[in-house]
């Protein structure tokens, strides 16, 4: 079975409610290739969540960006797994560089929150990647194993999870991974799901690049063997995320 390409586009924190009404109109006007070719998932911040799910077009779904480790309660500032699903969000995004980084979020923090937005029935867009200092020292693929390792610790399927390898030294820099390293990493990763989890893990967990993704360089990307598609970051809140989305269509006539 192929795995179905996969476009995220993480807003991040940006915008205001009449941003979001352009983006979702840009969104709802774009042709976009059907819901067998390609799943599209868009992580607007929380406050806007419950606007974008009922103004866009059914088959693109929303995420949220982050969720707290455990059941709510006591938890100033925090959104727990349970009140995404109960406003209906099917997903979310865990585990980003930018938390690890700005708000400390340990590899074995992330592990664990993984787990409990399984546990509640929420899909996982789970995030690993190294630094340039780490591509530097020529230990990428110990981090970002080391990364998911920590998930494969604590989650027993790996059927409602995404992973997305996004090199912390391409995020918002306007360097993008070169398709072929890219792909090196995602091989990698495949080879650890293969040698660590299983050979089928391996062949149907999809494996998503994220760092400077643009409308120039979809294409190229999306044709690796084994980058199934972007977590897209600035351009998703641009028109060009409509290219991007189409940017499945290389893997469809692959």
């Amino acid at each position: 079975m192929g795995r179905k390409f996969f476009v995220g586009g993480n807003w991040k924190c940006n915008g205001t409610s009449e941003d979001v009404k352009k983006i979702v109109a840009t969104l709802n006007a774009g042709q976009i290739p059907s819901t067998d070719v390609v799943e599209v998932v868009v992580s607007p911040p929380y406050v806007f969540l419950t606007q974008v799910k009922s103004e866009l077009r059914p088959e693109i779904q929303v995420a949220a960006q982050n969720c707290w480790v455990k059941k709510g309660g006591a938890f100033t500032g925090e959104v727990s797994a349970e009140m995404l699903v109960n406003l209906g969000v099917p997903w979310v995004i865990l585990g980003h560089s930018e938390r690890r980084a700005l708000l400390n979020e340990t590899n074995e923090f992330v592990g664990d929150k993984v787990a409990y937005a399984l546990s509640q029935g929420l899909k996982v867009i789970a995030c690993v990647g190294e630094t340039l200092e780490q591509r530097e020292a020529g230990t990428t693929m110990e981090v970002v194993a080391a990364q998911t390792k920590a998930i494969a610790d604590k989650i027993s399927s790996w059927d409602n999870v995404v992973l997305a390898y996004e090199p912390v030294w391409a995020i918002g820099t306007g360097k993008v991974a070169s398709p072929a390293q890219a792909q090196e990493v995602h091989a990698g990763l495949r080879k650890w799901f293969c040698d660590n989890i299983s050979a089928d893990v391996s062949a149907s967990t999809r494996i998503i690049y994220g760092g400077s993704v643009s409308g120039s360089n979809c294409k190229e990307l999306a044709g690796q063997t084994d980058v199934d598609g972007f977590l897209v970051g600035g351009a998703s809140l641009k028109p060009e995320f409509i290219d991007i989305i189409k940017a499945a269509e290389v893997k469809k006539s692959a």
